[in-house]
């Protein structure tokens, strides 16, 4: 028979608060309820919280009722100015509680909250969720923190349950927004570029279903580059030694021709070439790709 020490204990709950109850709010508020941790919700507009009651959460009749319940508030809604909205009156309870902020903005809105709770005395956490709500409480779920690390060490077990991928990002309040921008910066220039390479493909002729099946042939190749790229960029040394930037700029060039002639939107495609131009211009012809970051960051 085991000893009693090695039993595993279930972790503790902890009584949570969920203000906004959008598509992605009702997702964290569910994967709470499912981890088992006592949830009160509320929102402005009713009507979206029956699914949630029937689960297992409780309604608030008020934004000042919920956080009085909860130990930890997690607030998710449209933009920082709802949000400000909702929490400028709640200053005084919500004094001596995590303030877990989800709500994606600019960095700088995301300092200037934390500026707020710390004069109101609240614990303070901001943070990006870099998933779509059906992936949220998998362990597959990518979420960023920044701001208190007392806090985050505090709530770790609570926030694991909303994404396994619980990545604490700094001290400095506006690094989550930071992470989550960068990314989607990335995301959306490759699916606009995805898009167009299909565009491309369906003005000659080629269905974007028979382009599909080669395009691993990039895709698996981007994490390798992302890690070189980083430690180049990193280091402010770019080796060009297998393909270099005015090579590649070259292809660019054709790409761009190319679909002029077939009457495509180039304004992506110009913009790229106008970067890497003028990085070669400024004697980066014989550098790797990752030299434009040099005119990008001076242009």
């Amino acid at each position: 028979m085991p000893s009693q020490a090695s039993i595993p204990t279930a972790a503790p709950s902890t009584p949570v608060s969920v203000i906004g109850l959008g598509a992605m709010g009702r997702a964290l508020a569910g994967a709470l309820v499912k981890a088992g941790h006592p949830t009160t919700v509320w929102n402005r507009s009713p009507g979206k919280s029956d699914e949630l009651i029937a689960q297992g959460a409780v309604l608030a009749a008020t934004a000042r009722e919920a956080v009085l319940a909860g130990e930890l508030v997690i607030v998710c809604v449209v933009d920082y100015d709802a949000a400000e909205a909702i929490l400028d009156p709640l200053g005084d309870v919500l004094k001596g509680r995590t303030l877990v902020n989800l709500t994606s903005d600019l960095p700088a809105r995301s300092r200037a909250a934390a500026r707020w709770a710390q004069e109101h005395s609240v614990d303070y956490l901001d943070g990006s969720v870099l998933v779509p709500t059906s992936l949220v409480g998998t362990p597959e779920a990518l979420l960023f923190y920044a701001g208190s690390r007392e806090s985050f060490d505090r709530h770790e077990s609570v926030l694991k349950s909303l994404g396994e991928r619980a990545a604490f990002v700094g001290t400095d309040p506006g690094l989550a927004a930071v992470y989550d921008l960068s990314l989607l910066d990335f995301f959306y220039g490759s699916i606009t570029g995805l898009v167009h390479a299909f565009a491309l493909a369906k003005s000659e002729g080629v269905r974007a279903a028979d382009l599909a099946p080669y395009l691993n042939t990039i895709t698996h190749i981007l994490p390798l580059m992302a890690e070189g790229s980083a430690a180049e960029i990193d280091a402010g040394s770019y080796p060009g030694k297998e393909a270099n930037l005015a090579m590649m700029a070259v292809s660019v060039d054709h790409i761009l021709h190319a679909a002029q002639a077939r009457g495509l939107d180039v304004s992506h495609l110009e913009a790229i070439k106008a970067v890497a131009d003028r990085a070669v211009e400024r004697g980066h012809g014989a550098d790797d790709w990752t030299s434009t970051i040099e005119a990008v960051l001076n242009p």
